[in-house]
């Protein structure tokens, strides 16, 4: 794979070296030159492959059912305590849930399916895209148990962000949570994404206050971010179990997961 970042749609800056600032001719300091800017694309419904794991787009007769019952070998609940749907009772309404989601034309939900068994272990979607500013958002994640801390549950956020910057050409990436959730958190920071801060006061769900923290990368980032994934989902990073060598940290950038404060 090589190392474009934008899908050759204008997802660069250029005209500023590193720590410089342009101004105006008024003396105004003003953002980076994008070249050559026409938007990112609008992002589509079709399957994602991995080595893994793929992601399909999201069904209810096709996953609900396997997906309800991965989800419940989560016997605590745990998966949906910050998410603001769930845990469900019945299959019956965890499958009126998915129509919902799979109706609303704001999302592109996936289904993350095991390569070996394709067994449907999580979901993933793809929100709030916004093509003429090249801003998309991951979300709705929900990994069942069988999916946590494997390769898998790593490759198919990979998976979406390649996607997200080199076919459809998007600048920013963002990844939202409720500020309480650290397990989100950390593999926000994990997986190389930056804290931009928390939005006070955010939302309500399940009839209590959501603090929301934000994330994000960056097209300028990605390149560098696509080498340390590749690094790390490497077959001789595995043993015979599965078990990984060397961890995504060590191939890192020093800026992957370290927290932004823009003083303008």
């Amino acid at each position: 794979m090589g190392d474009s970042g934008g899908g050759g749609r204008g997802a660069g800056a250029a005209g500023s070296a590193p720590g410089a600032v342009r101004r105006n001719d008024l003396g105004q300091p003003i953002g980076p030159a994008v070249a050559d800017w026409t938007g990112a694309r609008a992002p589509s419904r079709t399957s994602i492959e991995g080595v893994s794991c793929r992601l399909e787009p999201l069904e209810v007769m096709r996953h609900a059912q396997a997906l309800y019952d991965a989800c419940a070998e989560d016997r605590e609940g745990r998966l949906f305590t910050y998410l603001s749907y769930g845990p469900f009772e019945s299959v019956e309404d965890y499958a009126a849930w998915m129509r919902g989601m799979c109706a609303d034309p704001d999302l592109q939900p996936f289904a993350i399916v095991e390569a070996g068994d394709g067994r449907p272990v999580g979901v993933a979607s793809y929100l709030r895209a916004a093509p003429a500013a090249g801003s998309i958002e991951v979300g709705h994640l929900c990994y069942a148990p069988a999916l946590q801390r494997t390769r898998a549950a790593t490759e198919a956020m990979f998976r979406m962000m390649a996607r997200a910057f080199e076919e459809w050409g998007y600048r920013r990436y963002e990844w939202k949570c409720d500020a309480l959730n650290g397990p989100s958190r950390a593999a926000a920071t994990r997986l190389g994404f930056r804290y931009e801060g928390t939005f006070r006061s955010h939302l309500v769900t399940k009839g209590r206050n959501r603090d929301t923290a934000w994330y994000s990368i960056v097209a300028g980032e990605w390149p560098a971010l696509r080498r340390a994934f590749e690094a790390w989902l490497a077959p001789g990073n595995f043993d015979g179990s599965g078990r990984q060598r060397q961890t995504l940290a060590t191939w890192m950038p020093d800026s992957a997961g370290a927290p932004l404060v823009i003083d303008v």
